[in-house]
């Protein structure tokens, strides 16, 4: 097996990738959503966002709500916090769109999707194990 080359990152590197980490920000995706027949648009999950569903995850009394917490604020279309949607719905708290709309298990998956959008799972390795 071939070592990979892997060039270290530099100050003029960042300067010139400027504009597409910025890009990178706003990034979206297309979910298909099986008990839907049809796909969502996500978008990245802001850091802020992202530490208040773990924050909202390592709390006992609310970490039912982490994943809903995320999608909630991910999912861009359909817009689920439009007031018609949740009066339709009969939603009392806004969340609870969340669970009307998606199974349970789509919900962690939308969730965990988000996530790794944002860099939250095996996004970064050791140069050392990239060689070999």
């Amino acid at each position: 097996m071939a070592k990979k080359n892997i060039k270290k990152l530099t100050v003029t590197d960042l300067i010139k990738k400027k504009e597409q980490l910025k890009q990178k920000e706003k990034s979206t995706e297309e979910l298909y959503v099986p008990s839907l027949d049809s796909y969502i648009i996500i978008q990245k999950p802001s850091r802020a966002l992202c530490m208040e569903a773990l924050s909202v995850a390592q709390n006992d009394s609310t970490q039912d709500k982490a994943d809903l917490h995320m999608v909630y604020n991910c999912v861009v279309e359909p817009n689920l916090k439009d007031i018609k949607l949740q009066e339709e719905f009969s939603c009392v708290e806004p969340m609870e769109i969340v669970e009307k709309i998606f199974e349970a298990g789509e919900i962690g998956s939308i969730s965990g999707y988000c996530l790794k959008m944002a860099g939250y799972s095996d996004s970064v390795k050791a140069v050392k194990d990239i060689k070999n």
